[in-house]
């Protein structure tokens, strides 16, 4: 549908002061970067300062001001400086250029800028169709194809080139889609992978492309040195054969000597002068064109005028041409090398003397029928004989095999699968174009037609050229990986017409460029990797020189290239090259694959022509390829892989790119919780989810860091942490100071290890925070079960933020929303993760079950290092009337099914009359309450009072708990007013007998119930610290608060007297619910 696009101007605002003022506003608009005044234009920065006209503002200003962000468009002035206008960036879009950042591409950056401002872009044909076509048909073509005919046959040959040009071209498919989804920077392959798989992925990724492109350069600097020593200039070698046989070796050792030559020479031309490489790129790209067409030529020509190479045969055995010239057993040259003297009654090799000696056609013609004979495969073993099949032949026995005899022997053993690994470096470059990203004019256009186009080229003249050399070249030539029954020449060089030097030069110059550009490219490929910064070992391969070449990176990509140079067989570089380059594939592929998948928003790629199958299709193909061609390359290349991708997840710099790896994760996270929605797990699979309820001070820093190192000791990195913690205020006047808190909470769950989620309220009081956190923290069945917290140390001082009001009222929620609650007493004592415990004990006190937390949590700690070595004592309380022996039997067995090892002992606490001590001390709190709630007291007085009494009943316990006499207590508490206060409490008491109050707050008698509770609490208090008193750890249940609020303070004290003495303390409330089970 049509899109009409309508540009409305916008008039002119006069000024408020009169006509003369709008004529001076409308000269200002005129020119508004020259004001009349001559000071510079202050810019407006959206900061909320008033812009109405007013007879108090100069509206000259606050024109001047507001220029540049658009003129009566006050109503948005102030997002200006987050929300451009739509003119400004569109504006900058328009300007907007792919080139890296800081990179000046082999030329100064004012003569690049000049060209680009004079010359326009390249097109697909010159960006893209022949770069790729130029990297594509190389040293395998010219050396190898011929070869791998041979031992292949045409049919399993067409097989080889078919799967790999499938390969490449279901992965020119996901590349298309990929790099047409938005502006594509320069950067090619990796770029494109790094930012939709991620940055663990990409850089794994990048390198493995780094090192695929480098071992390449090797490769054609390998082909370059083969072509010069066996076919240009045999007499160059420095190394020669010492005895018969050594000729492989000795062509080793000098392949590694010019190779290394060649590579220091290649290496200063690419560091003094890339631009004329550059610029020769078209040279080498027409010297492989010229070849392909001289073959074809070639071709033709054979098919009404074959060319005459006969290729001498001894039996069935094919003879090298080196020393005779003419094939015949009288020849004076061939008898000399199979016979000991040049008389007929000379000693001959046994096969000499009973085979004769033929000569056949070695290039028949494509009209000869020798297709037939070609069709199928021909594989051998190293040191095997060429042999002619249909020619009669006398076998010998082995042993009179001797060794320098003129015979062509196979120098490797061939399988399908090793001919896949060599063949399959031919049909790479595909990311030519790509990489050229930068330098089209439409890159979302060119890459796609220009990279499919020239894999379909390519793949038919491979495919062509396998039909025509098995037609027209004899399977023994063929099979002649060096030429040597064509006496040394090129076996392909031989079809071409005019001459075979065409294809020996063509061949050398381009195995020649291709080795150039590949040490031009792979330095940047590494610069990028190091300039992104998530490999932190490579960063300085990111510096160079000052216009940006990568000098450091080349430096390291021709150390790497010299082991390839070492190998010096290009038969085993090529399957590791081979390697790399089917891992790159292989996730661009995943890439397209997963983004696809995903259907996230971003994905709209105007490539229209792909499909997640064939994504998965080819990344199959890939992982396939690389066990074909060589399963132990594939083990390695995937464990180089895994070791970057780990490292850059451990040690990388954090990078967010959008990429599609984390919108996997996402989907993979959604997709498990709503299969877990339904119903609470089973008990086999509770695992505590804990929300760790954390206090903030006046500078938003966590008061106890040490809850949260529990934390991580008890989950020990499972299950569901979630980190909550509440600010008192309005959101809108708090989150800076909310961001600020929760940053600080993400740094110490980091130095605490505490793997998990951090949940932050702002909430009109701390009371509805802490409730909104208990109700809603978590998502799904992803939720919360247990809550962890502190224990209040403070509680008694009215003005303590967390006060005891809060606590209780945190306990009673937890409770309905059926939550587990642990509350750690002196948290701030509780061991470090970097601690280790190396004796004592944890001690379980368990008076009631509540669902078997008791049982769980010191297993779960003991799971942990710091608390490894600690054994589990568990004490539970037997009454008068329970048999106590029968318990601990009982209690034995128990923990025997749960497959728990502990000490077990049973406390008998038996029942007494109530001490004075208990008496008094329940007296003692409810004074206290009743005297807070009847007395307004200042918050000084109360804090002096309740310390008062806090004092006096630490004193009184401390006196029992050591066994002498307590001493008496006073009759009366004494108070402490002033003649205001006194008057002020007459007054508003005068009508309810305020005296009489007063007088009754001292003669109160205690309640019953809080007596018998206070009772309980100080006899299982002296228990507990009989025997946990020198414990690491205890364990108690916690219990719960009173129906009725107004004992909420009481309910404190109890607490208090109950843990008072221990060292730590944790307290636990079930949540309603069995976490344990004695089934399997």
């Amino acid at each position: 549908m049509p899109t009409n696009f309508t540009v409305v101007p916008v008039e002119a605002r006069a000024g408020v002061g009169g006509a003369g003022a709008g004529d001076e506003a409308v000269e200002r608009t005129e020119a508004p970067g020259i004001p009349a005044d001559g000071e510079p234009e202050r810019p407006s920065w959206g900061d909320g300062t008033p812009r109405e006209s007013s007879p108090f503002i100069s509206t000259v200003d606050v024109e001047r001001e507001s220029y540049y962000e658009g003129r009566n468009m006050a109503l948005f002035e102030e997002e200006m400086d987050s929300n451009p206008m739509v003119s400004s960036l569109l504006n900058k879009l328009a300007t907007y250029t792919n080139l890296s950042q800081g990179v000046v591409e082999h030329e100064e950056d004012e003569d690049s800028r000049r060209r680009e401002a004079k010359a326009p872009r390249m097109g697909t044909f010159i960006g893209v169709y022949l770069p790729c076509l130029q990297n594509i048909l190389g040293v395998i073509l010219f050396l190898r194809l011929t070869w791998i005919v041979g031992m292949a046959g045409v049919l399993e040959c067409l097989l080889i080139v078919s799967v790999c040009c499938t390969c490449t071209l279901l992965t020119a498919i996901s590349m298309s889609a990929i790099a047409t989804n938005g502006v594509v920077p320069a950067g090619g392959s990796y770029y494109m992978i790094s930012r939709s798989l991620g940055p663990e992925f990409g850089g794994a990724v990048g390198l493995c492309f780094y090192l695929g492109t480098t071992f390449a350069g090797a490769m054609y600097i390998l082909g370059t040195i083969e072509i010069f020593l066996t076919y240009i200039s045999p007499g160059a070698a420095i190394f020669q054969a010492e005895a018969a046989g050594g000729e492989a070796a000795a062509m080793l050792h000098n392949m590694r000597l010019y190779g290394t030559c060649t590579l220091a020479l290649m290496a200063v031309v690419v560091f003094v002068g890339v631009k004329y490489v550059n610029k020769l790129a078209l040279v080498f790209l027409a010297c492989v064109v010229l070849s392909i067409l001289a073959i074809y030529a070639g071709v033709i020509k054979t098919a009404f005028d074959p060319p005459d190479i006969p290729v001498c045969l001894l039996g069935n055995r094919t003879l090298a041409k080196r020393g005779f010239d003419t094939c015949a057993k009288a020849q004076a040259a061939l008898w000399g090398l199979f016979c000991n003297g040049s008389s007929p009654s000379a000693t001959c090799d046994q096969y000499f003397t009973q085979n004769n000696v033929t000569e056949l056609q070695g290039i028949p013609g494509v009209a000869s029928g020798v297709l037939l004979e070609n069709l199928w495969s021909t594989y051998s073993d190293k040191g095997a004989f060429l042999e002619k099949e249909g020619v009669p032949s006398v076998p010998v026995p082995e042993e009179s095999r001797a060794a320098g005899l003129p015979y062509v022997l196979t120098d490797i053993v061939t399988y399908f699968t090793m001919l896949v690994g060599i063949y399959f470096p031919s049909v790479t470059g595909i990311m030519a174009g790509s990489n050229r990203s930068g330098d089209l004019k439409d890159a979302q256009k060119s890459i796609p037609t220009g990279t499919i186009l020239a894999i379909m080229t390519t793949s038919l003249i491979y495919l062509s050229c396998i039909v025509l050399f098995g037609a027209c070249i004899e399977g023994v030539v063929l099979r002649d990986k060096f030429g040597e029954a064509l006496q040394g020449n090129l076996v392909i060089g031989m079809l071409a017409w005019p001459s075979p030097w065409v294809i020996v030069i063509g061949s050398f110059f381009s195995t020649c460029g291709a080795g150039l550009q590949s040490l031009t490219g792979a330095p940047r490929l590494l610069q990028a990797i190091a300039r992104d910064g998530i490999v932190p070992f490579l960063q300085v391969f990111g510096h160079g020189k000052s216009n940006g070449e990568p000098t450091w990176a080349l430096l390291l990509t021709t150390l790497i290239c010299e082991t390839g140079i070492l190998i010096a067989s290009l038969d085993s570089v090529a399957p590791i090259l081979s390697m790399f380059f089917l891992m790159c594939y292989l996730f661009v592929n995943l890439a397209c694959a997963v983004q696809t998948l995903l259907r996230t928003p971003n994905w709209r790629p105007r490539f229209k022509y792909y499909h997640w199958t064939l994504s998965f299709l080819g990344m199959s193909l890939c992982l396939a390829l690389m066990f074909i061609c060589s399963w132990y390359y594939a083990l390695f290349a995937m464990l180089i892989a895994g070791c970057i991708y780990k490292y850059i997840e451990y040690r990388g710099a954090e990078k967010e790119w959008g990429d599609g790896i984390r919108g996997l994760s996402l989907n993979a996270a959604r997709y498990a919780l709503l299969r877990v929605e339904h119903g609470p797990p089973h008990t086999k699979n509770w695992r505590p989810q804990v929300l760790v309820m954390l206090n903030l001070d006046a500078e938003q820093a966590v008061k106890h860091p040490r809850l949260l190192s529990f934390t991580s000791q008890l989950k020990a990195g499972k299950g569901l942490t979630i980190v909550g913690s509440v600010l008192e205020g309005t959101f809108l006047d708090k989150h800076a100071e909310a961001q600020r808190a929760e940053e600080n909470i993400r740094v110490l769950m980091g130095v605490e290890k505490a793997k998990g989620f951090c949940q932050l309220v702002v909430s009109s009081s701390l009371r509805d925070g802490m409730s909104q956190l208990i109700q809603s923290a978590g998502l799904g069945s992803m939720k919360h079960n247990t809550v962890l917290m502190a224990w209040p140390q403070a509680w008694r001082q009215a003005d303590n933020p967390f006060s005891w009001k809060n606590f209780v009222d945190t306990v009673r929620d937890t409770t309905a929303a059926h939550q587990a609650l642990l509350v750690a007493k002196n948290i701030d004592g509780f061991p470090q993760n970097q601690e280790r415990l190396g004796e004592g004990s944890i001690d379980v006190w368990w008076i009631v079950h509540d669902g078997g937390m008791l049982m769980l949590l010191p297993f779960l700690l003991r799971q942990h290092k710091v608390w490894r070595k600690c054994r589990m004592r568990i004490f539970t309380v037997a009454q008068e009337d329970d048999n106590s022996i029968q318990m601990k039997k009982d209690l034995q067995m128990f923990l025997y099914h749960l497959r728990i090892s502990a000490e077990v002992e049973v406390v008998e606490m038996v029942e007494n009359d109530i001490s004075a001590f208990t008496y008094e001390k329940t007296l003692m709190m409810e004074q206290r309450s009743q005297m807070l709630r009847q007395m307004q007291l200042s918050k000084t007085e109360q804090e002096r009072e309740a310390q008062l009494i806090h004092d006096r009943n630490t004193a009184s316990h401390t006196s029992v708990a050591t066994r002498p006499q307590a001493p008496p207590m006073p009759d009366k508490v004494q108070m402490t007013w002033t003649k205001e206060k006194l008057t002020v409490e007459r007054h508003r008491d005068k009508g309810a007998g305020g005296a009489v109050g007063f007088k009754d707050l001292f003669s109160l008698r205690p309640d019953q119930s809080n007596v018998r509770r206070m009772h309980t609490a100080v006899k299982l208090n002296g228990v507990v610290l009989s025997k946990s008193q020198d414990a690491q750890l205890v364990l108690l249940n916690m219990p719960g608060p009173p129906k009725n609020q107004q004992g909420d303070e009481n309910y404190m004290e109890f607490l208090e007297v109950l843990t008072e003495g221990l060292n730590r303390v944790l307290l636990v409330r079930g949540g309603g619910r069995e976490v344990i089970t004695i089934y399997s």
